[in-house]
């Protein structure tokens, strides 16, 4: 995997941000430089998942990129979860690709699969853990509640919902503060501002956040029994859902 220097040389075209091969080939580096608090909330879905999941169940990873999750889950299995499914779901073939290759040097993990499609299209049947990390941004605004209830829907009972999102904030000046504060975390990990402002243009109206209190009634309206906040750094938060 290589650095991420896919803006440090203007572009002309800052239309739109995806997930192509380029981006499949720098994120390790991109994610960690780009998201504080990133490797935490991997780690601890793991530890979620240890808890929660139950024999014979499965467990989602939505939008997995190239598989942190999915493999920070199907590690922290203990012998009784070993009959569990983890599925790794996410729409960039680029991605997948990428994801199989570092999964195959984990081979004594075979209870990982992969699955190219669209989260608002995939059918959840006997989940026990669901994670959206940092996925549901990426959704359209009008599409977020429908998934969410589909997703509650194919749960068990007693299963959780992993959320982290970046988050925006009713107060304008709670915004700029973090928004700073962010830009600060990227140039201690060696961004540029040209850097740091050609990606913010290639994001905006690609990722949308939204507020705690929005995702949170969201969540209690789609189905969630009770709704925590377990982890925020910055702007960047984890909520976990119980179903």
């Amino acid at each position: 995997m290589g650095k991420d220097d896919l803006f440090a040389r203007p572009h002309a075209d800052l239309s739109g941000f995806e997930f192509d091969s380029a981006v499949a080939d720098v994120f390790p580096d991109m994610i960690q430089r780009s998201v504080p608090g990133y490797a935490s909330a991997v780690a601890m879905s793991g530890f979620l998942a240890q808890r929660f999941a139950t024999p014979g169940t499965r467990l989602y990873d939505l939008g997995c990129s190239l598989g942190a999750t999915s493999l920070a889950m199907a590690k922290a299995l203990g012998p009784e979860q070993s009959h569990c499914e983890v599925i790794g779901v996410d729409n960039s073939k680029a991605m997948l690709e990428k994801a199989r290759n570092l999964l195959a040097s984990n081979s004594d993990h075979p209870n990982i699969s992969l699955l190219c499609a669209d989260i608002n299209d995939v059918e959840l049947s006997n989940a026990s853990v669901v994670a959206l990390n940092y996925t549901l941004q990426f959704i359209e605004l009008g599409q977020r509640e429908g998934l969410l209830s589909r997703l509650a829907s194919g749960m068990n009972s007693g299963g959780v919902l992993i959320l982290s999102e970046k988050i925006a904030f009713d107060d304008e000046q709670l915004t700029e503060l973090f928004t700073d504060l962010h830009h600060d975390f990227k140039r201690s990990k060696g961004y540029s501002d040209l850097e740091i402002s050609q990606k913010r243009a290639a994001l905006e109206n690609v990722l949308v956040p939204e507020t705690l209190e929005v995702h949170q009634q969201r969540l209690r309206s789609a189905g969630f029994a009770r709704v925590e906040l377990w982890f925020q750094c910055l702007n960047f938060a984890s909520l976990v859902a119980f179903k």
